[in-house]
């Protein structure tokens, strides 16, 4: 069964992403900028780093950016059920950025130890460009995580969490740059960067743990969550068979087995229409697969 309805509704939910992505994207390359010039400026190697964890976040939004682009869930007829899972894949290609950047923070802390650097110019306006740029940084996770969620979107929640490691990492870099400002302490810069390198790891493997069971098909609702929830409209006398794939709010694929009161094809059909009215209620966009069986085949059903 096609429902355009439930089409158009995942099509919306596109556009406002890629909005929210071009947004994210214009701020992460002003905050890149300042920390490029900041590092250079300064001669400091984690602030450089830092620019080019910044990078990677606006490399990552281009990423999302092409991903959210192809992975329209309207079908075609070379993807019939739609592309939504171009965007998990967009997703595991921020966590591929994180992971760089997670390596180029921990080797450049590593080496600062055994090569000596010159000494670092540090000022108070260096620290105040810093505080401002931490809160962009804030402001775009922040944003992008409230979206994500408003949304369902796996690609913004996974890029909110990587734009949320760069504010640990600016942190940590601003407390560096303190240190050495106020305290006269340059290690501080490398020390701290290593807890903040593992952060970042962490970030990347958590958007893995979160994006491969789509790409393998993991059951988005529990069989037996559904047939309870099908049995409750009258007319129906069975549901089994019972798969589903997907993300609840994003599109949700569904197939079942059913066994319906009336015998006419007519009346038959109108009930299989309020079971799709009701999981799209329950659940948001659906699309269903529905095979209706004869009485024979109540006996015996599987959840």
């Amino acid at each position: 069964m096609s429902f355009p309805d439930s089409a158009a509704i995942a099509a919306r939910r596109q556009h406002q992403v890629q909005r929210v992505l071009y947004v994210t994207l214009g701020l992460n390359l002003l905050v890149f900028l300042v920390k490029l010039g900041l590092g250079l400026a300064t001669g400091s190697l984690s602030l450089v780093a830092d620019a080019l964890h910044s990078s990677a976040d606006s490399a990552s939004n281009i990423l999302a950016l092409l991903a959210a682009r192809f992975s329209s869930p309207e079908p075609d007829e070379e993807h019939p059920y739609g592309h939504s899972k171009f965007e998990a894949i967009g997703a595991m290609g921020i966590a591929a950025f994180l992971g760089m950047a997670s390596f180029e923070i921990l080797s450049t802390a590593v080496g600062r130890f055994f090569e000596p650097q010159p000494p670092l110019q540090v000022d108070g306006l260096t620290l105040t460009l810093m505080v401002g740029v931490l809160g962009i940084n804030l402001f775009v996770a922040f944003y992008e995580r409230s979206w994500g969620k408003a949304l369902s979107s796996s690609l913004l929640l996974a890029d909110a969490r990587h734009t949320l490691s760069d504010v640990w990492v600016t942190l940590t870099v601003l407390l560096g740059l303190a240190g050495i400002h106020y305290w006269g302490i340059p290690w501080l810069d490398q020390v701290l960067a290593v807890p903040v390198g593992l952060l970042v790891f962490w970030s990347g493997w958590e958007v893995l743990q979160e994006n491969i069971p789509f790409l393998t098909d993991r059951v988005a609702i529990p069989p037996k969550t559904l047939r309870e929830l099908v049995l409750s409209l009258p007319g129906v006398l069975d549901c089994h068979d019972i798969t589903s794939r997907g993300i609840p709010g994003q599109m949700i694929f569904i197939e079942m087995h059913m066994v319906v009161e009336p015998l006419d094809v007519e009346s038959a059909h109108r009930i299989t229409e309020a079971v799709e009215q009701l999981l799209q209620e329950r659940y948001g966009p659906v699309r269903v697969t529905i095979h209706l069986e004869p009485y024979s085949h109540i006996e015996g059903s599987q959840p």
